[in-house]
């Protein structure tokens, strides 16, 4: 490519990001209030959906006497965010396209103990009546070649608003302690654009094995605590029996 074209790229780049800056400008002119009521109802959404989490944890602390859930983490997309989206999508930039189209502008990850917490929540969330499931990828049984864990959940839920009921979808994120902290790495690093090729893919490759490291400390953890429930279980039992001997 000589300078001439060269010029000319960048000439036309600029000229792209102006017009996508332009587009974006007015989409936000226009729709203002509607962007505001929309992202509004996305928050109430949100609200509902820890809630119902919250219950359950405190449900789950009475009858097992543990909580499942380390901690609960609620994020809702900007509005920069979503548009970038709909122009990955290629699908009309419109209110109605947005809602219809980006399942994930609502946002919940919940951060487990163990494994086996993670399914059990999700089957608890999703046997809820109001709870309607749109879609389902567990990367944990299948995790990406990156070596990422995280079991995903697009759901529809009802808001219940002054004088109507109306269905928003929330991405759920169920994750443990080990694999948030391998996710929130990976995220830092994938996001840093000065990392030289050769030591990008050194790090790649050091990631993949530190996912599998913390894969295989959650399944060693979670056979000790039920060895420790079990072994109280079997304590319990005999000393029931003494009390009544």
């Amino acid at each position: 490519m000589n300078i001439r074209e060269y010029l000319k790229q960048k000439k036309d780049e600029v000229r792209s990001e102006h017009a996508s800056q332009a587009k974006l400008d007015n989409f936000i002119d226009k729709n203002s209030d509607g962007i505001s009521t929309l992202f509004t109802y996305y928050e109430c959404a949100l609200m509902e959906v820890e809630t119902k989490f919250k219950v359950l944890n405190q449900e789950y602390s009475l009858i097992h006497d543990r909580n499942p859930i380390e901690s609960i983490k609620t994020r809702l997309k900007t509005v920069d965010s979503v548009v970038d989206k709909v122009q990955k999508y290629g699908v009309p930039l419109t209110l109605e396209s947005i809602e219809k189209n980006i399942n994930d502008i609502a946002g919940v990850r919940v951060i487990c103990s163990f494994p086996d917490d993670i399914y059990t929540l999700a089957e608890c969330l999703l046997e809820q009546d109001d709870v309607t499931l749109i879609q389902k990828k567990d990367y944990i049984e299948n995790p990406k070649p990156s070596g990422y864990r995280s079991l995903h959940l697009i759901i529809s839920i009802p808001i219940y608003l002054e004088h109507k009921k109306r269905d928003m979808k929330v991405e759920v994120q169920f994750r443990t302690i080990a694999m948030d902290f391998w996710a929130s790495l990976e995220h830092n690093l994938r996001y840093k654009n000065d990392i030289p090729e050769e030591l990008g893919a050194e790090l790649a490759e050091e990631l993949l094995e530190c996912a599998n490291i913390s894969s295989s400390l959650d399944v060693r953890m979670q056979r000790v605590r039920k060895r420790l429930s079990e072994d109280t279980s079997e304590m319990d039992d005999i000393i029931d029996e003494a009390l009544w001997m």
